[in-house]
């Protein structure tokens, strides 16, 4: 068999991620400004396309296509109350991302244990 006979096309396998696993590598994405997507996707061992099309799908949930939030500048405020009212929401958003990530690494730690 060739690698461009159709029976292989047949062979091949289509992994199911769990929608845990797809979060905390969008998140570990976000985490590191620096990384690419095929860094982050060749160390998790995921498809390059996969996980762009994850990326992709949490920037629509978002509401912030094209932007990821680890990039996100916050905005000078107004008010003292305002400039508290966002800062609190990025405390909210960065504790939330750290524990995506505590999760992630429990479930990596996890699967090392063979």
């Amino acid at each position: 068999m060739f690698p461009g006979d159709q029976e292989s096309w047949n062979t091949m396998v289509n992994k199911h991620y769990p929608p845990e696993f797809k979060a905390d590598a969008v998140a570990l994405y976000r985490s590191r400004p620096g990384a690419t997507i095929a860094q982050i996707a060749d160390d998790l061992g995921v498809n390059r396309e996969t996980l762009r099309s994850w990326v992709r799908l949490d920037d629509q949930r978002r509401g912030e296509a094209g932007r990821p939030a680890a990039t996100a500048k916050l905005q000078p405020a107004g008010t003292v109350e305002e400039e508290n009212a966002e800062l609190r929401r990025r405390v909210r958003e960065l504790e939330e991302e750290r524990d995506i990530l505590r999760k992630a690494a429990r479930y990596f730690a996890g699967e090392t244990r063979w």
